[in-house]
């Protein structure tokens, strides 16, 4: 489907689809709860959500993925050197690195603030050399650069029935909570890396310090105090994801029931990290296939009765409608029936 998607879009250059091509595979290889979301999407909108998430992944692949073959120093470079490619990219709209000729393009397609990409590129960077944070506060600033940045990146893209200003706050916030919600997921993984994104004063009211953390990894011993702790954070992220709420109804009515459903996805996570008596420390959770494809099937729901709609108020008077697509275990029709298939 991705030529279907970059036809949408209007995108005809052949170098500029091979590069959003590329992010599209991005996203599918590394977020399959944001990528199955995408692909509810309309059509023509696609390709740009696909180069702003690959983007993202490109740098912390870089950050992350590369930790075992490149120095400190030489991912700083390399950070460095994507920073000033973005910047060429941004300001000339030409890129020889695919990840940024997309997203540079996808910029200047909606007029997308290029501050929003360098406070991104400076909150990887942070990663190379931060692996605490003192406080929640801290964190929030860490992660303006990291998460609410990409939800403000997503809202032109997205569209909004409300003055953009209106939605800003919201999308940022849905940023941070689908970023808390890793954070708390990911927290053995982190650990492992050598760092703990969550707050040290919320895990120092419960009695638990780097020390006891890395004690339970290596033994799988479990530990009420951690639990207690694991538990805080959750509804912590859960108070972030009430202020998100709101701006879902903001957002132009085509894109709200994929953006509904990465919200059910990825809140459905802390679900699943509390049914699993919060035991990150030892393995990720994840929402169960089945629950991921009722979720879908919802949207997809959403989407044949928001088409049908669209078609009634296009129909001149007198003339008989035609019927929306049939939702199946599939999907509707022969468009998104296709591709979302929950995994």
């Amino acid at each position: 489907m991705t030529a279907r998607e970059l036809d949408a879009a209007g995108i005809t250059d052949a170098r500029l689809r091979s590069a959003y091509t590329r992010c599209r595979h991005l996203n599918a290889r590394h977020g399959k709860t944001y990528f199955l979301a995408t692909r509810l999407l309309p059509v023509d909108r696609r390709s740009a959500v696909h180069a702003l998430y690959g983007f993202a992944r490109w740098a912390d692949d870089i950050v992350d993925d590369l930790a075992a073959e490149l120095t400190p120093e030489e991912r700083d470079r390399a950070l460095t050197r994507l920073d000033r490619q973005l910047d060429e990219g941004l300001r000339d709209g030409r890129s020889d690195e695919p990840v940024v000729q997309a997203v540079a393009d996808t910029a200047r397609r909606y007029a997308i603030d290029p501050v929003l990409f360098h406070d991104f590129m400076a909150s990887m960077r942070s990663d190379l050399h931060v692996t605490r944070y003192p406080t929640y506060a801290d964190l929030r600033t860490y992660m303006h650069g990291s998460a609410a940045v990409i939800g403000l990146q997503m809202l032109p893209v997205l569209g909004t029935v409300v003055p953009r200003a209106e939605a800003e706050p919201h999308a940022a916030a849905l940023g941070v909570a689908f970023q808390l919600t890793n954070f708390l997921r990911d927290v053995g993984e982190d650990l492992d890396r050598g760092r703990v994104y969550l707050p040290e004063d919320l895990l120092a009211a419960h009695g638990v310090d780097r020390q006891l953390l890395q004690w339970s990894r290596d033994s799988g011993a479990t530990d009420p105090r951690i639990r207690a702790a694991f538990e805080e954070a959750a509804q912590l992220t859960r108070g972030v994801y009430r202020e998100a709420e709101p701006g879902l109804d903001m957002l132009d009515r085509r894109v709200r029931p994929c953006m509904r459903t990465a919200f059910t996805l990825y809140g459905g996570i802390l679900d699943a990290i509390a049914e699993d008596d919060y035991r990150v420390l030892h393995g990720r959770s994840v929402v169960p296939r089945r629950r991921r494809a009722a979720v879908a099937l919802t949207a997809l729901a959403g989407i044949a009765g928001a088409r049908a709609r669209a078609r009634v108020t296009r129909t001149p008077a007198g003339v008989r409608p035609r019927a929306a697509a049939p939702v199946t275990a599939s999907g509707p029709g022969t468009d998104a029936g296709r591709e979302v298939r929950p995994r």
